[in-house]
């Protein structure tokens, strides 16, 4: 800051004088008198005339580009360095030593270059500048000083008298956190105050005359930590507009302070008249903050906000939001929606603690939440069209130089459409990656057959609440009856070899057991009739194991093939076909003796039998339970990959050829279970992808046939006539048919931009992470994340994603067909403006989605102004913005909108 300026002379004028002294034995000696101070007030081409009182001193000075570099001769340890590009002189008579040309003086951490420099020994006066550019005409070489730690000051030009430590500086430019001082005078006092005049308060880094907006203390003093002003304007533009105040205080602080958020006014059509974000912002210290936000509306409608940003540099940050409101969008004396919404991220850096990792990602509330309170999120489309919520918070740690580690996670998943809520209250898992229990340490040479072999475990366990009602989440039955719990382990046993050099082998073994404190019990209701939903189920306390194992057993190879051609373009063109064939084997566990599986009888009713139901008693348990049936199954699948080799063209030095991916892989996959009595074969199904135009459009691709027969029968339910399928054990190819395609899907997608085209490679910059980021970026960063709507990248002058996604499915007795285009992006249309877009075309429907919406970005430097549009649909409105870009003032911002909630009369049918 400007004041910590004056205090860093003193030192190194005092060592500048032992070196005028060295100096005037050995420069020339010239008998003019001093230069004109000029005060440079203006960097514009019309104020040059200012300067004609000052000529370059480098017509009349020795050329010698000298470094001097002298020890302190009063005893001090530390070197003064004095440089100049162009030169150096000593006036003798006058005392005098002038610096000319990207003049430099450094003395331990502090820093001081100027075009112009001049120490006037016998005055005790530090003078700086800059020079007009003979080329330009524009005044360069600004006057810049710096001590370590602390940001530079530019300014036009300086005086200072180092003996009574009292100087000026003229149009400085210096910055505080996220406030910058610039223009005026500044007159040095001592070493802790300073008179302002006419200097401009802002939050914009462009110097004086370029600053965009701030306020102008005509005169003021300013001091360690605040400036006490008298008559002080706002002036935008440059232009002065009439709000001012006879006095003030600005403060200066070197950390953040607390204050009033002003709200902002305006008219909601249902809820009345607003008074929107009004609050207080505390800095509690330097590592937390708290935001305090409420609106209300004439109508009673009201929101509160709690808002808590933490930060701790290298170790972790976060932001922890609670959220209430009650409004009422029906009829006045109707009961109003209350609703909340809890917000919290945290991340913490992976080298502050090696080997635990936390972090959590908390996004719940009421299902009505976005809807009843768009401007909230800032009428984000995303939020408001959002059909979930999910939350989790992890925990990790691993054992250095073990084969352990544990994870711990509290998740939660909320459908927003049927408002239920799925709760783990945690979900852990206790693992050990795999190991060679039979092979040693000090072993010499190739492994044996059996010292391949591996072993590995893992242990889950978890309290799950399934698809629970909104309404029911809190009540305490819910903890009681409907909380599952249970345990999982599982040991994986494997072996891998090559056979023959060209043949993978593989086996393995897996056993799985489940531990559950309740199963389910089925019975038919007195009374019931077969055929209708009359079975009733039990939630039975008491520890039950459940036990399973399954072997496998695969082997695979890789086929080449080869084709090339001796003239033309195209050298080769090579097929990789991978063959996998596998053995899986696993037994029946739903006999009687496992006890996995029961049968509900249902009693003799006349005229209707008995009827009966076997069901599993794990087939509401967390992990389930073991499968029913055995199986005895021979898979296949065969994965393709085609490359074509173009040769170099004759103006290529390298005279290497170029490889061209044409299909990088497409598989085909069924299996056979000799176990079955009838349908053993399982569908046949394929997938494939690829890129096309040097990896700028992906294409991915797959679907399912049905090897079997399939007949259509009629029948009359309830009054009504359906069809329904009957799956027949025959082949179609018995008939002379090709299977039945059942599904497919096709999907494209490409990302364009000018780097995709044109790749740099270039390092992470310091700030550029998350580990190397500022105070000021995390501050940054937490608005982006709280507003992705404040932020748009004019760097890149235009993107383009373009998404085409195709669906098909045969259900025998009637088929679904999708066939989409989403579109989004940018254009930088000039380096100030940006043009955003983002919509959905049904190419079936032949109509645009309601999600279409439109952006409209103008850098002002200082503000940004943002309009976004939904033109139709449900959610039409929009919303223009002016705020300010500083971190600080982010509730500085004037808004005009017209809000969705008023389109009360919308139907999507006309």
């Amino acid at each position: 800051m400007i004041l910590k300026f004056v205090s860093l002379f003193f030192l190194p004028v005092i060592i500048l004088m032992a070196n005028v002294t060295a100096n005037a034995k050995t420069a020339s000696v010239i008998g003019r008198r001093p230069a004109i101070d000029t005060i440079i007030k203006l960097d514009t081409i019309k104020d040059r005339k200012l300067l004609k009182g000052k000529k370059s001193a480098s017509n009349t000075a020795t050329k010698n580009a000298a470094n001097d570099t002298t020890k302190n001769k009063s005893g001090l340890k530390s070197m003064v360095t004095a440089h100049a590009e162009d030169s150096t002189r000593y006036d003798d008579v006058h005392q005098i030593l002038y610096l000319y040309g990207r003049a430099r003086i450094v003395y331990e951490d502090f820093e001081l270059d100027a075009d112009y420099i001049r120490v006037d020994e016998k005055n005790k006066i530090i003078f700086a500048s800059g020079a007009i550019d003979p080329l330009t005409k524009r005044y360069i070489g600004r006057p810049i000083s710096k001590q370590k730690g602390e940001k530079p000051v530019k300014s036009d030009s300086l005086r200072f008298n180092y003996e009574t430590k009292k100087g000026k500086i003229y149009n400085a430019a210096s910055s505080q956190e996220e406030n910058y001082f610039s223009g005026g005078q500044v007159k040095m006092l001592n070493n802790d105050e300073a008179a302002y005049r006419n200097v401009i308060f802002s939050t914009c880094d462009l110097p004086y005359p370029d600053t965009h907006f701030g306020i102008v203390i005509t005169k003021g003093i300013g001091e360690k930590n605040q400036i006490i002003s008298g008559p002080a304007f706002l002036e935008i533009e440059g232009i002065p507009l009439p709000l001012a105040i006879p006095f003030g205080f600005f403060p200066k602080p070197n950390s953040r302070a607390s204050g009033v958020i002003i709200p902002t006014f305006g008219e909601d059509q249902k809820l009345g008249f607003f008074l929107r974000n009004f609050g207080y912002y505390i800095a509690l210290n330097d590592y937390m903050d708290l935001t305090s936000t409420g609106t209300l509306y004439s109508k009673g409608s009201y929101e509160v906000n709690e808002s808590i940003r933490y930060l701790n540099r290298y170790k972790y940050s976060g932001t922890l939001s609670l959220a209430y409101s009650s409004t009422n969008y029906g009829l006045p004396g109707d009961p109003a929606d209350k609703d909340f919404h809890i917000d919290w991220t945290h991340s913490q850096n992976p080298n502050a603690n090696p080997g635990t990792t936390f972090s959590a990602s908390v996004d719940a509330g009421t299902s009505g939440f976005y809807q009843h309170n768009p401007a909230t999120e800032g009428y984000n489309l995303n939020t408001l069209i959002s059909n979930t919520l999910r939350s989790s918070i992890a925990y990790g740690k691993t054992w250095a130089g073990t084969p352990f580690n544990l994870t711990i996670n509290l998740s939660h998943s909320q459908d927003l459409t049927n408002k239920t809520v799925t709760l783990e209250l945690p979900t852990f898992s206790f693992n050990m990656s795999t190991i060679n229990p039979f092979d040693s340490k000090d072993r010499v040479g190739e492994q044996k057959w059996y010292q391949k072999i591996t072993v590995g475990y893992s242990l889950q366990g978890t309290n799950k609440i399934n698809d629970v009602p909104e309404a029911e989440l809190f009540q305490t039955e819910t903890l009681t009856k409907r909380l599952q719990n249970g345990f999982e382990h599982q040991i994986p046993i494997g072996f891998n070899q090559t056979i023959l050099k060209y043949f993978q082998f593989s086996a393995s073994a897996n056993y799985i057991e489940r531990w559950y404190f309740q199963t389910t019990r089925e019975y038919f209701a007195r009374g019931s009739v077969p055929g209708r939903d009359s079975l009733v189920y039990d939630t039975v306390g008491g520890f039950k194991r459940a036990g399973e194992y399954n072997l496998g057993a695969t082997m695979s190879t890789k086929i080449y093939s080869t084709l090339t051609f001796k003239s033309g373009s195209l050298e080769a063109i090579r097929y990789v076909a991978t063959p996998t064939i596998g053995l899986s084997f696993h037994p029946d566990f739903s006999g009687p003796g496992y006890g996995n599986y029961l049968t509900a009888v249902s009693a003799a009713t006349i005229p209707y039998q008995v009827s009966s139901q076997r069901y599993s008693i794990f087939q509401n348990s967390v992990y389930g339970g073991p499968a029913a049936g055995k199986s005895a199954a021979l898979t296949f699948n065969l994965d393709n990959n085609i490359e074509a080799k173009v040769r170099p063209k004759s103006t290529d030095t390298s005279s290497t050829g170029k490889k061209i991916k044409i299909l990088e892989g497409f598989s085909i996959s069924t299996s056979y279970n000799f176990a079955a009595d009838s349908l053993n074969l399982a569908p046949i199904s394929f997938s494939g992808h690829t890129t096309l135009f040097k990896d700028k459009v992906n294409i991915s691709f797959g679907g399912t046939f049905d090897p079997y027969v399939t007949n259509l029968r009629d029948s009359i339910a309830n009054g009504q006539l359906f069809t329904y399928k009957i799956p027949i054990n025959r082949y179609t190819f018995q008939d002379g048919k090709l299977p039945t395609l059942i599904a497919a899907n096709i999907s494209a997608s490409a990302s364009l931009n000018p780097a995709l085209f044109h790749p740099q490679a270039q390092a992470p910059a310091p700030g550029t992470t998350l580990q190397t980021m500022t105070p000021e970026q995390s501050a940054k960063l937490a608005l982006l994340n709280s507003d992705p709507t404040a932020y748009v990248d004019f760097n890149v002058p235009w993107n383009v994603s373009v998404n085409y996604s195709f669906n098909y499915g045969n259900y025998y007795t009637g088929t679904s067909v999708s066939n989409t285009v989403m579109l989004s992006g940018n254009v930088t249309v000039t380096p100030k403006w940006n043009v955003q877009y983002s919509t959905n075309y049904d190419l079936r429907a032949r109509q645009l989605s309601s999600a279409t919406s439109f952006g409209i970005s103008r850098d002002l430097h200082c503000w940004d102004l943002s309009m976004q549009w939904l033109p139709f649909g449900y959610y039409k409105s929009y919303t223009v913005t002016l705020r300010v870009k500083a971190a600080i003032l982010q509730d500085l911002k004037l808004t005009k909108r017209s809000d969705y909630t008023n389109n009360a009369n919308y139907n999507p049918y006309q």
